[in-house]
Order: structure tokens, then C-alpha cells, then sequence
């Protein structure tokens, strides 16, 4: 929107020019998002705090959780508001790929949302029916996959890339449409089941949405794309901001979101987020450097589905609790020690997806 304004006005004057730069517009992003969550923040935990929107504890949890009980929760509305405020105002509109990410988002958010509700209206920490979460979940991932094989126009926009091999790719045909389905609702699920501690899940966001916007870049640049082998999407460059927006809102949910927290971000965020990273990864065709990157994502994930199946077939549990962060804690680990530790992990696990941009 106001790329549009600086290009209107750079006639009158040629320093408007510099908001054509990509660049700029992408810090310009994390600054306004990050501007918008500070001053809205504290503005959010009241209204939550007056209404008595808190958080409901299971009761089959650790029980030191108990003492949360009551903290203002939804606070994703507050992230999903500066990723979308500050991709509107600096994003370039005329784009489909950022309609796209803005309309998952959104969509997932909403799904999340009417969750937290239900959990609210009814006083318990169920919210929606799996059928009903899952069912809304998959509707929206099935849009966005059919929505990108049928808007795609090369190959490349559908088919699977393999990290740090030149030009080997799977193809994928109508079958991207389950494979779009399935990275978007598995990374949405899979952050909302690391969203257990405060702080634990907005970080290693904000670290993976940081590494994606590079590879956006990348991959929307043909000069760039080209040098470094990667297939060259025009448009896609655009998500950059999108993604930045969502590192800005991160860190400026994470001031109110540290240990002990004042908010917690709830499905809200949690799913929209997942979510906003599982079709950014799509769109930049860095799926499986997605896996990589959102790692502690995956174990997380992983770790329930072990204590399942593992429970059905021998009665016992493998782990002392699930998903995996609330095994450390019964295991005595202080929470900021297990959030701290979880970040450090998906730093490195950030780099090393960053380094298949070269070695390939």
C-alpha cells in the first residue's frame, strides 16, 4: 500500500524511489510489526485481563502449570494483526503469492480462534472437536494447494526440490495438492503442539520465518536464483516481507510471551503461525529445508505420536509425558532451562538450513 504511495509520489521527489528496494520494504516490515506489537501489547493483556479471557489448564498436565491458570490468553491476535498490518502497508499487492500466505494465515487463525473461543465459553481445555479443527484445517489446506497447482506456470512451481542437489527435483503433478495439504496443516499442528511452555514456540518462529524470508528472496530474484541454482519463481520475493512481518510481530509478542508469561498466544497464533511457515516453505519450494529448520517442530510432533502408538501396542509410556518439552519438565528441568536449550537447537538447525543455499 504505501509502495504504491511512494511511487505515486516519487515524481515530486526521487528519494521515494528507495521503497521500490525489496530490502528496505522487508525491514521496514519487522519495524512496523514489531512497533505495533509493543505499543498494542499492553494494551491486549488488559482488555484480556477485564473481559477474563485466561488460560485453562489440563488436568492431566504437569502440575506445575497450575499456577498459569487464569493468564490472559489469544494473545495471537495481537501477531496475526502486525503480520498483517505490516505486510499491507509494505508488501506489493499486485502479487498473488502474498494474497495467498495472508489468506492461509488469516484462515487458520480464524480456525484457532473459534477454538480458543469454545474453550473459553465452556471452561475447558478441549475447545473444538477434532473433527471439526481438522476438518476446518484441511478445507483450507486443500484451497491453498489447488489454488497454487492451478495458478502454477513451470514445473518447478510443482515439484519437490531436494537440498543441496542441483537441479534434482520430484514432480509431483496433481499430487501437490496432497503434498501442499500436508506440509501446511502438519507445520500449523506441529508448532501449536510446541506451544506448551512461554516463550517455548515464538521463537524458533521468528528464527525460522527470518530464514525463509532469505530463501524468498533468493528464489524471486533471478540473478540470485540463477547464481545459486535455485528455480526462479517471479513474484515469490515478495513473501520476504511477509516473513520479516511475522519475525518483527514474533519478537514483539515475545516481550509480553517470556518466562513467567504475561500472555500466551493461544491456537490463535499457534496454528496461523504453523500454518504462515508450512506455505511460505511451499511457495519457496524449501520444504524439506523446512524440516530441517523447524526441527524442534518435528520432535515435538513425533514424540506424541511415539507415546501413542507406543502405549497401544505395549500399555507403556515412552516417554514420562508428551509432547517432548513436558518430558524434561517432569524430569525436573526448570522451563526456562528446556526454552533456552530449544532455541539454541533450532538456531543451529537454522544455519545449517541456510547453508544448503550454497552447497548444492
Amino acid at each position: 500500500m504505501l509502495m504504491f504511495l511512494a511511487q505515486w509520489l516519487e515524481p515530486l521527489f526521487s528519494g521515494f524511489r528507495v521503497f521500490q528496494f525489496l530490502t528496505l520494504r522487508a525491514i521496514l516490515g519487522v519495524l512496523t510489526a514489531m512497533i505495533f506489537s509493543f505499543v498494542c501489547g499492553p494494551m491486549l493483556i488488559r482488555a484480556l485481563t477485564v473481559h477474563q479471557i485466561g488460560q485453562h489448564v489440563r488436568d492431566d498436565g504437569p502440575q506445575s502449570h497450575l499456577v498459569k491458570a487464569g493468564t490472559p490468553t489469544m494473545g495471537g491476535t495481537l501477531i496475526l494483526a502486525a503480520v498483517l498490518i505490516a505486510t499491507l502497508l509494505w508488501a506489493d499487492l499486485t502479487v498473488g503469492w502474498v494474497w495467498l500466505v495472508l489468506f492461509v494465515t488469516a484462515a487458520f487463525g480464524v480456525v484457532g480462534f473459534v477454538d480458543d473461543y469454545k474453550k473459553l465459553k465452556f471452561g475447558n481445555s478441549k475447545g473444538l472437536s477434532a473433527k471439526a479443527k481438522y476438518g476446518g484445517q484441511t478445507l483450507i489446506g486443500l484451497i491453498a494447494g489447488f489454488w497454487l497447482y492451478f495458478g502454477a506456470t513451470s514445473a518447478a512451481e510443482t515439484s519437490v526440490l531436494i537440498p543441496m542437489l542441483k537441479d534434482v527435483s520430484v514432480p509431483l503433478g496433481i499430487g501437490y495438492v496432497i503434498w501442499t495439504y500436508l506440509v501446511v496443516v502438519g507445520s500449523s499442528n506441529a508448532v501449536n503442539l510446541t506451544d506448551g511452555l512461554d516463550g517455548l514456540a515464538i521463537m524458533p518462529c521468528v528464527l525460522v520465518a527470518a530464514a525463509l524470508a532469505i530463501f524468498a528472496y533468493v528464489t524471486g530474484n533471478a540473478e540470485f536464483s540463477r547464481y545459486l541454482g535455485f528455480a526462479f519463481i517471479p513474484g515469490v520475493g515478495e513473501l520476504a516481507i511477509f516473513c520479516t512481518a511475522i519475525a518483527g510481530a514474533g519478537l514483539g509478542f515475545l516481550w509480553f510471551n517470556a518466562y513467567p508469561a504475561q500472555v500466551f498466544m493461544g491456537d490463535v497464533g499457534a496454528l496461523a503461525l504453523g500454518a504462515a511457515l508450512g506455505i511460505v516453505a511451499v511457495a519457496v519450494r524449501q520444504e524439506l529445508v523446512l524440516l530441517v529448520m523447524g526441527g524442534i517442530f518435528v520432535a515435538e510432533t513425533v514424540s506424541v505420536m511415539l507415546q501413542v502408538v507406543g502405549y497401544k501396542l505395549t500399555g507403556k509410556r515412552i516417554f514420562r509425558m508428551a509432547p517432548l518439552h513436558h518430558h524434561f519438565e517432569l524430569k525436573g528441568w526448570p522451563e526456562p532451562r528446556i526454552i533456552v536449550r530449544f532455541w539454541i537447537i533450532t538456531l543451529v538447525l537454522v544455519l545449517i538450513g541456510l547453508s544448503t543455499l550454497k552447497i548444492r
